[in-house]
């Protein structure tokens, strides 16, 4: 294999996280925590232009990675969960309530794929087939959160302070 193979499977796995046997994919999501930390403190714009880019460097990724392994979505790819929980993650505040919960959401939209996600993934093939369904579930939790934060904000829950309910305002 060549360097530039390896280098894209390294890339398409996160670092070799994806060859974890067990669970690659909520693995893959973990490893994504830490990018949206840092999205988390810049500006929103910024943000959602560094995941723009980052959503089209992992559909090529992961289109090469499927071709070099001669597989239809390879479950050691996992450059899609990581796209998908940045997604998830836009524009929330960071906080451990809405880290945990955007992870528990986007996982279970990704593994169980509810229309229109598994909609995306019957009709879309190669790279694009295998990151699409990850940024809809992403879309879908990230809507999912906004909407548990904006209810808690109704009723002022205590565990949300007024900074993490501004972006509502």
């Amino acid at each position: 294999m060549r360097l530039r193979e390896k280098s894209v499977l390294f890339i398409a796995t996160g670092c070799r996280i994806g060859n974890i046997p067990l669970a690659p994919g909520s693995f893959g999501t973990l490893a994504g925590i830490p990018i949206c930390f840092f999205l988390s403190t810049i500006d929103i714009q910024i943000a959602i232009l560094c995941i723009m880019i980052f959503l089209l460097a992992a559909v090529v990724i992961s289109h090469h990675a499927e071709k070099i392994l001669n597989t239809n979505d390879p479950g050691s790819v996992v450059i899609d969960e990581i796209a998908g929980i940045m997604v998830a993650l836009a524009g929330m505040p960071f906080n451990t309530w809405v880290v945990v919960t955007g992870f528990i959401v986007f996982r279970i939209l990704d593994i169980f794929k509810p229309f229109p996600i598994n909609h995306m993934e019957k009709r879309l093939s190669g790279g694009i087939g295998i990151v699409m369904d990850d940024m809809m579930a992403g879309m879908i939790t990230n809507a999912i959160l906004r909407m548990v934060i904006y209810i808690a904000g109704m009723f002022n829950m205590k565990y949300m302070t007024y900074n993490e309910m501004n972006w509502l305002y």
